[in-house]
This record gives C-alpha cells, sequence and structure tokens, in this order.
C-alpha cells in the first residue's frame, strides 16, 4: 500500500550546474574520479586474485573492500554523470529505490568490514602468536560473511520502510542520488519517524564499530611505541595513520547525513558531505590500503 507515492513515478535529482560549460566540468571531474576508483580497485582485485602470496586474511578483507568500493561508486556516479551530459535530472521510482538499496548494502558493509580490518591488524600486531589460530580461513570468510549479510539487512529494513511512506512534498531530491534523509523531506509531514528511528539505530550501531576501531588503533599505537626499532614504528604507523584517517572521515560525514537535522537546510553542505562518504573513499581506498604495500606493488 503506497497512498500518494504511487503518483510519483520518478524522482529529480539535484542538478549541478545550470551552463552547459559547468555541466560537462562536473562530468569530467565525476568521470576522473570514477576512472581512477575502477582502476585502484581493479588493480588491487586483479593482484590479489592472481597471487597466491596474497591469499592471506589482509589482503582476503583488502579485496573485499575494493569489490564494495567499485559496487558503491557505480550505483551513483554514473548516473550523475548521464545526467549532466544529457542535461536531464530525471531518475526512476525504481531506479531511485535501487540506489537507496545498494548505497545502503555496499556503504554499510564496508563499514563493517573497516571494523573486521582493524581488528585483524590489532591481532596481527598485538597478538602475533594467536594470529593463526583466531583468523583462520573459515573464521575470516565467517566474517565477511557477517559483513555481507548484515549490509544486505539493512539496506532491506531501511529500502522497505522509506519507500513505503506517502510522499507529498514533490519529487524533487536535493541531491546528486537518491539519499534517504532526502527522501524523508519529501514524506507527509510526522509519516517519517518509524524510518527516522531505525535510521538513529543505525548510525548508533555504525558509532558502536567506529569506537571500537578507534579503540584497536589506540592498541596498536602503544604496542608499537614499545617497539624497539625506529623502521618497525614507523611502518605501524605509516600504516594505521591513515586506515584511521579515511574511517574517521568516512563516519563523521555519513552520520553527519543521516543524523542531521532537517532545520539546517544547507544543499551545499549536503553535497560536500556526500560526496565524501561515497564517493571519495572508493578513490582514495586502493591508494590508502595499497601504496604504502611492498608486497602489492
Amino acid at each position: 500500500e503506497m497512498p500518494n507515492s504511487s503518483s510519483v513515478t520518478e524522482f529529480l535529482l539535484l542538478a549541478f550546474a545550470d551552463t552547459r560549460e559547468l555541466q560537462l566540468l562536473h562530468f569530467g571531474l565525476f568521470l576522473g574520479i570514477y576512472l581512477a576508483a575502477l582502476l585502484g580497485n581493479g588493480l588491487i582485485l586483479t593482484a590479489v586474485a592472481c597471487h597466491h602470496r596474497l591469499h592471506t586474511p589482509m589482503y582476503f578483507f583488502l579485496l573485499n573492500l575494493a569489490l564494495l568500493d567499485l559496487g558503491s561508486i557505480s550505483t551513483t556516479v554514473p548516473k550523475a554523470m548521464a545526467n549532466s551530459l544529457w542535461n536531464t535530472r530525471a531518475i526512476s521510482y525504481a531506479g531511485c529505490a535501487a540506489q537507496v538499496f545498494f548505497s545502503v548494502f555496499l556503504v554499510g558493509t564496508e563499514f563493517s568490514l573497516l571494523t573486521i580490518m582493524a581488528y585483524d591488524r590489532y591481532v596481527a600486531i598485538c597478538k602475533p602468536l594467536h594470529y593463526g589460530s583466531l583468523l583462520g580461513s573459515r573464521a575470516c570468510a565467517t566474517m565477511a560473511a557477517a559483513a555481507w549479510g548484515s549490509g544486505f539487512l539493512t539496506a532491506v529494513l531501511h529500502t522497505a520502510n522509506t519507500f513505503s511512506l506517502p510522499l507529498c512534498q514533490g519529487n524533487a531530491v536535493e541531491q546528486f542520488f537518491c539519499e534517504i534523509p532526502q527522501i524523508l523531506k519529501l514524506s507527509c509531514s510526522g509519516t517519517y519517524l518509524r524510518e527516522a528511528g531505525v535510521l538513529v539505530f543505525s548510525v548508533s550501531l555504525v558509532f558502536g564499530c567506529f569506537v571500537f576501531i578507534v579503540v584497536s588503533y589506540l592498541q596498536i599505537f602503544r604496542a608499537v611505541l614499545r617497539m624497539p626499532s625506529e623502521q618497525g614504528r614507523h611502518k605501524a604507523f605509516s600504516t594505521c595513520l591513515p586506515h584511521l584517517a579515511v574511517v574517521s572521515l568516512f563516519v563523521i560525514t555519513a552520520m553527519v547525513a543521516y543524523l542531521k537535522p532537517p532545520s539546517i537546510f544547507s544543499p551545499s553542505l549536503d553535497l560536500v558531505v556526500a560526496v565524501l562518504y561515497l564517493v571519495v573513499p572508493p578513490a582514495v581506498n586502493p591508494v590508502i590500503y595499497s601504496m604504502r604495500n611492498k608486497e602489492l606493488k
């Protein structure tokens, strides 16, 4: 039953620019970021899949991260580029629901995976003797499956909740893709409280994971500072600090996007925040997680 929403057959996404030159500039920028993400993540997938030396827990999780990054950037950016190129704003109702489903699924799974990756580094550095027993191939497969499964269930829940709301505020989404908070703004007043409640619950889980990640890295830093060799310390810091920076950016921007009260209305802030949690990580993760890595090189 979707009262009123049946009248909405398509949504209008945010137009980045009104002049043709700016539209093409935006298309070019997004194309550059998209190709960088495809290349970086594609190289990681190929390297890890083809080299037996890289069949270890750390690279298995990195392979999953690359898959998630390819998926999440492909969910939103190509449509925004096509709209800029063809000078249109439209996205079908089904296309919008698909964007919501896949972005929540892939971003949620990525977050669980980043939590697992922090745990993997913690065990490797702080409990090296237990590494084989704690992170055997079955344990790794189970953790990865749990991450994908939880992301999938979260996405089903949020998508069903969001698209069962009656919409009475038109069909213009103030974002370059279909994002839950922007669709909630279109719903009839008062009907979105259930979905808002579910969002707050999800974001609290994300925050719990974030605390776990920060604590893991603090333990790692403590262990690293006790290392006798300057080189070992440098190596551990240079791998862990960038991870922590990317995760922090990802969490803080996602929390701002989903918890910001609707009264704070700033299209430019919404846009920057969405680019930071959805477009930047897939492009920079390959660099941060692999460039400092001799084995992958």
